[in-house]
This record gives C-alpha cells, sequence and structure tokens, in this order.
C-alpha cells in the first residue's frame, strides 16, 4: 500500500510541476509576443502602415495557440490523475495470485498451480517445462483435461528442480500424432502494481511482469 501511495504522490506531483512550467512558459511567451507588436506599430512605414485587421488576426492567432497549449496541459493532468487512479484501485490485488500466460515463480518446495487447455481431439496430453533460459527441464504426460495441475517441482527422475522462474507449455497429441502446442496459464504471487508507459502493469514473485489485461483469473493468495 505505501508502495502505490508513493506513485501516486510522484506521478501527481510531476504532473503540476509540469502544468506550472507550461504556463510560465506561456506568460513569457505572450509578453515577448506583446513586446514585438508594440514595437511593430511604432516602427512601421507611415506611408504604408500596417492595416488594424492584420494587428487582430496576429493576436487571435497567438491566443489560438496559447489555448491549444493550456488544452494540452489539461489533458496531460487528467490522463496522469485516471494513471494515479487506476493504481490504487489494484492495491485490493497486491497480495493475491493472478491467472496467466506467464512464467511462474517455484520456491523449491512450493507446488505451482498450472491451468493447461488441450487441443481439441487430444487422447494425450504432455506438460514440458523450461527454465529461465528456455531450456527443457522436464517433461511430464498429463490427462487431456482442463482440470487444473499442481506441479511439485519434479524433474522427471525423481529428484526435484532448484528454486526459480520456469515456464510450463503443453503438447497435445492424437494417437501418437501431435496436433499442437500451447501456453500454460499459471498462478502468480502478484506483490505490486506500477503504472508505466505501457498502461498498470503487475509484477509477480520472480520478477514476471505481466499487464492488468493479461489477467484470466484472480484467487486469495
Amino acid at each position: 500500500m505505501t508502495i502505490i501511495s508513493s506513485v501516486t504522490t510522484s506521478t501527481t506531483t510531476t504532473a503540476a510541476q509540469s502544468s506550472t512550467s507550461s504556463k510560465t512558459e506561456i506568460s513569457a511567451d505572450f509578453q515577448t509576443f506583446l513586446t514585438m507588436l508594440t514595437a511593430q506599430m511604432q516602427n512601421q512605414d507611415p506611408l504604408n502602415p500596417v492595416d488594424s485587421t492584420d494587428y487582430a488576426t496576429q493576436l487571435a492567432t497567438f491566443s489560438g495557440v496559447e489555448q491549444q497549449v493550456k488544452t494540452n496541459d489539461l489533458l496531460q493532468n487528467l490522463a496522469a490523475q485516471m494513471g494515479a487512479s487506476g493504481i490504487s484501485e489494484l492495491a485490493g490485488w497486491v497480495g493475491m495470485e493472478a491467472r496467466a500466460e506467464a512464467p511462474a515463480w517455484f520456491d523449491g518446495s512450493t507446488p505451482v498451480t498450472l491451468a493447461p487447455t488441450p487441443v481439441r481431439g487430444a487422447d494425450q496430453t504432455v506438460l514440458v517445462v523450461s527454465d529461465a533460459s528456455g531450456t527443457t527441464v522436464a517433461r511430464e504426460a498429463i490427462a487431456p483435461t482442463n482440470e487444473q495441475v499442481s506441479w511439485t517441482g519434479n524433474d522427471g527422475s525423481g529428484g526435484i528442480l532448484p528454486e526459480g522462474v520456469y515456464s510450463f507449455s503443453l503438447e497435445s497429441y492424437n494417437s501418437g500424432t501431435l496436433i499442437g502446442t500451447n501456453t500454460v496459464e499459471t498462478y502468480g504471487h502478484i506483490t505490486e502494481a506500477q503504472g508505466g508507459t505501457d498502461g498498470t502493469q503487475l509484477i509477480l514473485k520472480g520478477g514476471t511482469v505481466i499487464s492488468t489485461s493479461d489477467v484470466k483469473a484472480l484467487r486469495e493468495g
């Protein structure tokens, strides 16, 4: 909760500073414009004076630009406030477990919950486990159903794999023929919510980063 509040405060403060800076620049530019306009009026050719309509046009043009800059500042502030609000709303997600197509952290003893989805028509499925480097470290035959599976870290030879981040895929077979491979959804513990240029992101235990749009389900941690 403290981290999220800090992010919210920082975002709001940055937006306010940006708005203040923009207003100062607008004011300075406007004063410079008026000085130039006054000098233009004082030094015009008396035999060929500038029409008053031209002055009005210049003033209107600058005023329009000024209003556009102010509008942009307001939109930026609104976007920053909405982003901060979105992070605050996700405060309740921290500490829960999110299900997504993402690597999962294995601590060396606690089983990882998987949600496999076999290809339609499969009569045999094989769970393929890869480590953080992408190397296959285990293969295990599982039932060709959509039921969740608790992966205990078995390396296929009776041993237990060390703690680390692992990713999972499922090979679907029909009569011994591979008919498809897809990524297996995992449950990961949410440790933090962050705002960024790509929207609000969730940090899972082990460092995996996912978007809120990637979350398929939530449950108590």
